[in-house]
């Protein structure tokens, strides 16, 4: 079986489970896409990818499902390659994928906001990666206006503790070393639990079950939902990465209430500010919407600054890209060809910080997982250029000798 993952880490962990279960049924013939919806671009790749697939693969039973098919079935089932269009919530069904074939319909997609997915069995291994995906939470409850994904998630899941434990014991067992929490808007993790514990609680107990951990990630956290139990775990627990990714998505306030974010520009810097001083020598990480409708020039500047100002180092910069159905969408646009100059200036500015950020990192001890032949990434998310061969997934300490082309080196040239 082939499955081909688009988009965000819930996605490869889903990506993979599903994989699983295909393995199961010796299902060689299917080919599964796993969409994404947050761009329109990522949509146009789907479709091409879906397309090649079909000439490369005339027999297989194509079956798209993730967050742009729950969002566009009818779309996608109007293509003459695609047998089988799959819901979000349909496709974490383990009978569902033992039932593919000329009997099962061609749409199985449901009301994602009116019951929770079924659960796939828990994922034990990643092929080819050397860190592991542990999923925690699902959907979104929180509506910006430029954002498609509540409408492909669904309303906020949290996954019991117990199960994430039991998954993160499997994996560990399996020689993972290096772990990511991940979901839709984990942040949210515990509202809808007994007790609520919050993501910060959740983390440091799953570290005290798991000792085998030895390396903690998070995935996307919302400036505004960062609890104080995750704070201190950020200052005080040496197994979590300092590295931390915040979905800022705009540097203006006029522009950040338009999204109908929940934090303004003052408040994500006082989170960087924090962060900072409780994690010396942390990267920080940020998304950034370039050319969102009404956005003004000096709107603009204050996206821009914000770069130095909150002291980022990785940016995922995207041109706004309007989704149907969104606030954002009904709003006045900006041309696309402005949106994508913005974009590009953005980008610009973030190769700068990040150079600044590499060459900081020269001189020091740092702790490496290897990725591949070659090449690894330190405890901040730096990519390293390794002049020795060492096992995939081992963990090396060594000196940081020269910062150059995007990545850090262990020997100067």
């Amino acid at each position: 079986m082939t499955v081909v993952n688009f988009g965000c880490r819930l996605n490869a962990y889903e990506g993979e489970a599903i994989r699983s279960a295909l393995a199961q049924q010796h299902r060689d013939d299917v080919v599964v896409i796993n969409t994404c919806a947050v761009t329109a671009e990522a949509e146009k790749q789907a479709r091409q990818a879906i397309r090649r697939l079909r000439r490369e693969r005339p027999d297989a039973r194509i079956v798209v499902t993730g967050c742009a098919a729950q969002v566009n079935a009818a779309a996608f089932a109007a293509m003459d390659e695609v047998d089988h269009v799959v819901g979000n919530r349909e496709k974490l069904d383990a009978a569902l994928w033992q039932t593919i074939g000329d009997a099962a319909p061609r749409m199985a997609v449901g009301d994602i906001q009116t019951a929770a997915p079924a659960a796939l069995p828990a994922v034990t291994h990643f092929p080819g990666r050397p860190r592991a995906y542990l999923e925690i939470q699902q959907g979104c409850d929180h509506r910006c206006t430029f954002c498609i994904i509540p409408y492909g998630r669904g309303p906020s899941r949290s996954l019991p503790l117990g199960h994430v434990v039991e998954t993160a014991r499997s994996l560990a067992a399996r020689g993972y070393r290096e772990f990511v929490l991940t979901g839709v808007d984990i942040t949210s993790y515990g509202h809808d639990l007994p007790g609520r514990p919050s993501l910060g609680q959740a983390a440091r107990r799953l570290l005290a079950l798991v000792p085998q951990i030895e390396r903690l990630r998070f995935s996307s956290l919302d400036p505004a939902e960062i609890d104080e139990d995750l704070f201190r775990l950020y200052a005080d627990e040496p197994r979590v990465m300092p590295h931390a990714h915040l979905s800022l998505q705009a540097g203006d306030d006029l522009i950040l209430k338009r999204m109908k974010r929940r934090h303004s520009r003052r408040q994500a810097l006082e989170v960087a500010d924090r962060l900072r001083s409780l994690r010396p020598g942390i990267a920080l990480g940020a998304d950034l919407i370039a050319g969102f409708p009404t956005e003004s020039d000096a709107a603009f500047e204050n996206s821009l600054s914000m770069i130095d100002e909150a002291g980022l180092a990785w940016l995922h910069v995207f041109p706004y890209s309007p989704r149907e159905g969104t606030p954002a969408a009904r709003m006045p646009q900006l041309p696309a060809g402005l949106r994508k100059a913005r974009a590009k200036l953005l980008r610009e500015r973030a190769a700068v910080a990040l150079d600044r950020f590499l060459a900081s990192r020269v001189g020091l001890q740092a702790s490496i997982l290897v990725e591949q032949t070659g090449v690894g990434r330190d405890e901040t998310y730096a990519p390293v250029v390794l002049p020795a061969a060492h096992d995939k997934g081992s963990i090396i300490q060594a000196r940081i000798a020269a910062a150059r082309d995007g990545k850090l080196w262990l020997e100067a040239a």
